[in-house]
């Protein structure tokens, strides 16, 4: 058969589309690895008909030290259920922040995966707080193109926001997550026992996330915050426990529902306060927890927001209260002009990292969110100076 002659410009494209659902779900227990508990083996039922599902476990080494017991309970539960489990052993990284500028960490992880011959039919189950969330997250979602990961967050901001998301990501020049994936997990399982063992600053540092959520979709729940700042303060788990279930399901609800769960659009309401976070973490050489950084860009953005009338002087108040009642330290790490001017870099990186056009959120109101596509860089810096200057007179 003689083929047609064809021309390029003659060719026409060739389209394809297709769609892509992914379900998962974030699960509440207490003692996921007593033997007696069926949470983790409840998440699995059904995966696989014939065999074991071999896990690898990936343990943040602040809780290794803080639940020195947690490697052997997590083997003693897999070889308890080892008709359904395979415990493919456990492999230890270095928490916070850190973990996620040294690329030994994910080559670590990634190695684990190799060894102990991780498929895509085996899951990597990550056990920390957020950072290790992320870097696991990322390492497992660019081995063999994707393995399953199960995340077991541990900090209060890791169980009610960074675990709940889709995103995983590790930072590289100086820059916040700038390598990262879109990658749901399998599951989310909540274990309040881990959030007994915090420290104070990370007990408080997640619920900065609930105050932005709240701030910008949901009135009545700063109010419960307001209302419950001394308990959560004094760390009292029922209230704590109230503003982790809401606070991820308002995430989960606006990843869902929100319309944009890859994030191809430039509007990021769920990054309210986060450039200059994102920013003074860099600055501060990751000093600063997530949660204490992004306190102190909700109050600044805040703070700028009543300095453009968007919102009250009452509402701004409020804020700031609430906040300082929590523990927080809205102080900025900005004692002189050249440090204001490489905070203010942070709205062009935050840009560069987003794509599109520049978008912030503020807030137009308790519960309004407001977003903007230039900031007043003189209005920002007057914000600066005078959330500072508060912080001064209320120490």
């Amino acid at each position: 058969m003689q083929l047609p002659k064809l021309k390029l410009k003659h060719l026409k494209p060739i389209e394809q589309s297709f769609s892509v659902a992914y379900e998962y779900k974030l699960f509440f227990t207490q003692g996921v690895f007593n033997v007696n508990n069926s949470q983790l083996l409840d998440v699995l039922d059904g995966y696989k008909k014939e065999g074991s599902i071999k896990l690898h476990f990936v343990i943040d080494d602040g809780v290794a030290k803080h639940h020195p017991n947690l490697i052997k309970e997590i083997k003693e539960y897999c070889d308890h259920n080892n008709s359904k489990l395979q415990h493919a052993g456990s492999t230890v990284v270095t928490g916070g922040e850190y973990c996620k500028n040294d690329h030994a960490e994910i080559d670590k992880v990634l190695k684990a995966i190799n060894d102990y011959h991780i498929d895509r039919h085996s899951f990597v189950v990550a056990i920390g707080g957020g950072a290790v969330i992320d870097m696991v997250g990322y390492a497992a979602a660019i081995a063999h193109r994707g393995v399953k990961l199960i995340r077991i967050p541990t900090t209060v901001l890791s169980q009610n926001d960074s675990a709940v998301g889709v995103k995983n990501s590790v930072n590289i020049f100086q820059k916040k997550n700038f390598l990262g994936t879109f990658a749901p997990p399998f599951a989310i399982i909540n274990d309040s026992d881990f959030l007994v063992t915090l420290e104070q600053r990370d007990w408080i540092s997640g619920v900065a996330e609930a105050v932005k959520v709240a701030l910008i979709k949901d009135n009545e729940f700063f109010e419960y915050i307001e209302e419950n700042a001394i308990k959560l303060q004094k760390r009292d788990m029922e209230a704590m426990q109230y503003v982790i279930y809401k606070c991820a399901e308002m995430h989960m609800h606006h990843i869902a529902q929100g319309g944009d769960p890859f994030e191809s659009g430039s509007s990021r309401p769920l990054d309210f306060g986060h450039w200059a976070a994102h920013k003074m973490e860099q600055m501060t050489n990751y000093k600063l927890r997530h949660g204490e950084a992004v306190a102190k860009g909700i109050a600044l953005d805040v703070t700028y927001a009543c300095l453009l009338d968007l919102t009250s002087q009452d509402d701004l108040d409020r804020i700031l209260k609430v906040m300082q009642q929590i523990g927080f330290d809205l102080s900025l790490p900005v004692d002189s002009n050249e440090a204001i001017d490489k905070l203010l870099k942070g709205l062009q990186e935050f840009q560069e990292h987003l794509g599109g056009e520049l978008c912030i959120t503020l807030i137009n109101g308790i519960g309004v969110k407001h977003d903007v596509n230039v900031i007043d860089e003189q209005q920002m810096k007057s914000a600066m100076l005078q959330l500072n200057e508060t912080c001064k007179m209320n120490r």
